[in-house]
């Protein structure tokens, strides 16, 4: 697996980057360096973690997990951003206690291990660039933001060698670690819309319905449900009211949801006279009502 074998080399940079350059932060006395030490091992905390459950994600379905294990990766996600969460928030306030008090920075250690950094993050971007499960973006996110966080530190370093103002180093900390909570909180929404059912962003409930009752034979279309199993993969299952059965009807109808971005679908089809079972499928098209007799 092309994926995995790259968030694997992209964990190990970033282990033995961290380890570098937290020795780095304690001899330059910068907390920008060291907030990035903390960050850069929080991703590779993190790409170890989705490695795992990225393998795991692949596994097939069995008993135990019917639907698969395509969600771990999203568990994976989950628990990286928690830990990048909780990190820039640490960083933050101690990056405040050193506005406070400020500490003497060694400039030319710093510019060199920023330009260091600039040059193993753009490799590890590289790296991980292909791929599209939640999990390889989130793992590609954290690589471009470790690129950003190091040209950070090599323009405040440069701006220091020259001014001497020291300050800059803790200032340039938290503008770091603002822009990652940001993203973590964006972050933290999609996986939960995932985890809460939500309908898919790219999927267009009326305007799916308008085109299965466009097919020959449909009826009414009810109890249509579609939830993203991982950010990337759709699932549906529907009703669908015909007049008479006739198997083209379903093949029809998945050729349609396929269209629409939707894989794997569960199809249902109800003679027009049974009416539905289900009490509350009041979730209608307008064009369907018609069709229910009385429940």
């Amino acid at each position: 697996m092309k994926t995995e074998k790259n968030i694997l080399i992209a964990f190990i940079l970033n282990l033995l980057f961290s380890i570098f350059e937290l020795a780095g932060g304690f001899f330059t006395g910068s907390i920008a360096i060291l907030s990035d030490s903390f960050h850069d091992f929080g991703d590779a905390l993190s790409i170890g973690i989705s490695y795992f459950l990225e393998k795991k994600s692949k596994k097939e379905p069995n008993k135990k997990y019917t639907y698969g294990y395509i969600r771990f990766s999203v568990a994976g996600s989950i628990i990286s951003t928690t830990i990048l969460f909780v990190g820039s928030i640490f960083i933050i306030y101690e990056a405040v206690i050193r506005i406070l008090h400020p500490v003497e920075i060694n400039y030319n250690g710093m510019l060199i291990m920023a330009i260091v950094g600039v040059i193993i993050n753009i490799f590890a971007t590289y790296f991980t660039r292909e791929g599209d499960s939640l999990n390889q973006k989130a793992v590609n996110l954290h690589m471009l933001e470790d690129v950003l966080g190091w040209l950070v530190v090599l323009i405040g370093s440069i701006i220091m060698k020259f001014t001497s103002i020291s300050i800059i180093d803790p200032i340039l900390s938290i503008a770091v670690s603002i822009f990652i909570l940001f993203h973590t909180c964006k972050y933290m929404k999609k996986i939960l819309d995932i985890f809460l059912e939500k309908t898919p962003e790219n999927i267009n409930l009326d305007e799916i319905k308008k085109h299965l009752l466009e097919i020959d034979g449909v009826n009414g279309v009810h109890h249509i449900h579609v939830r993203s199993i991982d950010g990337y993969n759709n699932f549906c299952t529907l009703h669908i009211i015909v007049k008479e059965y006739d198997s083209k009807i379903k093949a029809k109808v998945k050729e349609e949801l396929k269209e629409h971005g939707i894989g794997h679908s569960t199809v249902e089809l109800e003679l027009e006279s049974e009416g539905c079972h289900d009490e509350n499928c009041k979730i209608e098209t307008n064009g369907s009502e018609h069709h229910h007799h009385h429940h």
